[in-house]
């Protein structure tokens, strides 16, 4: 296994080389490869490139890129509740070629019961940059009626497995690095998570919840479905019911046994002790004690925060830490959920969407054990939310200067007056625009012209991704949306440098999941960042996991500092800006 693990960070490496040239998209660094520079591991003839200036911080670039993809939701009039939810994104490479895939989850007719021509599709970056539909020798064509998706390295091989989550029975795809993948949802045990035909997993996330080396699994579940179930709006027309029309579910969390299989031990972590409509969930380490924590943003119920008590064991702490309910004490119908560090001072903080006439919340993480605080009219977060019901979101250094900006999905699950033409009812009801905050130094204001293209479509949208599709050294943004194309805006940012940063540690043959990085920039001011290798975030979707900073006019050298799961720190010093490395463990200083 060895042996095509380290394959694949060679192509990366040539990878770099073929950028310069214009024959592949990236400029991917192995910063192991330069044995020569001084304490830093950096390939001092790696490409060095400045996103163009622009008064557009994102432009759609969907029919530049080749991808046609709409989220059917198999509508059959009977307003029918899964109908409502949406299906997830996945930003990985599925062919270890150095580029970025996309995998784009549906749903199906009569809620994927029996054979459905509309499946799960993988599309393909090739050579010029643009994608193929490649879904049906791929193996991921899955015809369930599809929610979430997550993607990591289960094996340890060093190639990208795909866990998705339906309406119905789960799906695990095991990897074989081609861009083929083959079903072992029998052989793994995971079929624990979906058994009745009823049953409804919604996000999932992997992470190393036990420190053993390989990567478990965490399932959200959302609720016990019944379609005799019928729901009305106050006029007394139907409606497509919410989650408190039925019983909510417990969750799933899968220990890895490191031969392929997985065990449920919800029970004994203490999962199953509480109830909830799970929606978002993400696996960070809020407390900084070494071991990775699990927040789930629930709809309409007290969010979860299981913190991780290091024996296997999880209790949930959300609301003695602040982050269970908002501000004035209320539940809140939590969909997308974001954990990144917003004001820089170098831990994480929450961020959940919600619906309308509730405000998205923003949970400031007050450090260590101390917890959180909503601050959402603080920082500006409130008010201008409101009207609108979130989904997915993500933090994108949009401008690359140093702070992350927020990008939210938005789509009316109550009929409304319809905002679209462009859309066939019922769906033109619901339909909203998306929302973009600017973050300046951990305030945030509302961007209209700066990110037009995004902010005047109007949809149902619901899944959310990122990525840098294009290798150009900013991110670029998926959006999935209920019976409209996917769509894909590329980021055009005004000028600043950038550095694009992936953890891998060979023992395990795979990037790992969970590490922190922290990025020490040369100026005077010894600004730090902090990101986390982490995919699992937003609303059913995994976007690409390697850690992106903004670095603004500072093109100085630059410190990288990474924390390993298992509590591990190296640095790297002196690196150039404007380049995609990848660190590996062992080869940074202690």
């Amino acid at each position: 296994m060895a042996s095509r693990f380290f394959a694949t960070i060679s192509v990366v490496s040539v990878l770099a080389v073929a950028a310069c040239s214009g024959e592949s998209p990236g400029a991917l660094v192995d910063a192991s490869a330069d044995d020569s520079a001084s304490g830093s591991g950096a390939d001092s003839d790696s490409e060095r490139r400045t996103p163009p200036h622009s008064e557009s911080w994102l432009e759609d670039a969907t029919d530049d890129w080749n991808v046609h993809f709409t989220h059917r939701a198999g509508s059959s009039g009977d307003l029918v509740f899964p109908e409502m939810m949406g299906g997830g994104i996945a930003v990985f490479d599925a062919n270890n070629d150095g580029a970025l895939d996309l995998y784009f989850v549906s749903g199906a007719p009569n809620l994927g019961r029996g054979t459905s021509p509309i499946v799960n599709r993988l599309f393909l970056q090739g050579r010029d940059g643009r994608y193929v539909d490649a879904t049906e020798a791929s193996g991921l064509g899955d015809s369930g009626y599809g929610t979430g998706v997550a993607i990591a390295d289960m094996n340890n091989d060093g190639f990208q497995d795909v866990f998705v989550s339906n309406f119905g029975p789960d799906r695990l795809y095991r990897g074989r690095g081609d861009g083929t993948f083959e079903d072992v949802t029998q052989r793994s045990g995971i079929t624990a998570t979906g058994t009745a035909p009823d049953d409804w997993s919604s996000s999932a996330v992997f992470c190393d919840v036990d420190r053993d080396g390989y990567l478990d699994l965490y399932v959200v579940r959302y609720v016990v479905f019944d379609p005799g179930v019928e729901c009305t709006d106050s006029a007394g027309r139907r409606e497509y019911c919410g989650p408190d029309s039925f019983e909510d579910r417990t969750d799933v969390l899968l220990k890895n046994q490191g031969d392929g299989t997985f065990e449920d031990i919800s029970s004994e972590a203490g999962i199953d002790d509480i109830t909830g409509a799970g929606l978002g969930v993400v696996c960070e380490d809020v407390n900084d004690d070494g071991w990775v924590d699990i927040y789930v943003a629930n709809d309409g119920d007290p969010n979860q925060l299981w913190m991780n008590q290091g024996d296997g064991t999880f209790i949930d702490d959300a609301l003695i830490m602040g982050a269970s309910v908002n501000a004035a004490g209320l539940d809140e119908a939590g969909m997308g959920v974001v954990a990144a560090d917003f004001d820089n001072d170098a831990d994480l903080d929450l961020f959940v969407t919600h619906l309308r006439d509730e405000t998205n919340t923003f949970y400031r993480n007050l450090g260590g054990d101390l917890g959180f605080e909503d601050q959402s009219a603080r920082v500006g977060l409130a008010a201008a939310s409101t009207p609108y019901t979130g989904f997915g979101a993500v933090p994108v250094d949009l401008d690359l200067d140093g702070d992350l900006d927020l990008v939210i999905a938005n789509g009316r699950v109550l009929r409304g007056p319809p905002l679209t033409d462009k859309l066939p009812g019922p769906w033109n009801s619901y339909a909203e625009p998306n929302l973009v905050f600017a973050n300046d130094a951990g305030k945030f204001r509302l961007l209209e012209n700066e990110a037009s293209s995004f902010v005047d479509r109007t949809e149902v949208s619901r899944a959310l991704a990122t990525g840098d599709l294009d290798g150009d050294g900013d991110l670029d943004l998926i959006v999935s949306s209920i019976e409209s194309r996917a769509r894909l805006y590329r980021g055009t940012p005004p000028a600043g440098h950038w550095l694009l940063v992936d953890a891998v540690d060979p023992r395990l043959e795979r990037r790992a999941l969970g590490a922190r990085v922290t990025l020490i920039s040369g100026n005077g001011d010894r600004r730090r960042q902090v990101r986390s290798i982490q995919s699992a975030m937003s609303y059913l979707s995994s976007s690409d996991p390697r850690a992106h900073f903004g670095l603004g006019a500072d093109d100085s050298a630059v410190s990288i500092r990474i924390r390993w799961p298992d509590g591990l720190e190296e640095t790297w010093r002196d690196l150039s800006v404007d380049q995609a490395l990848v660190l590996r463990r062992g080869d940074g200083s202690p």
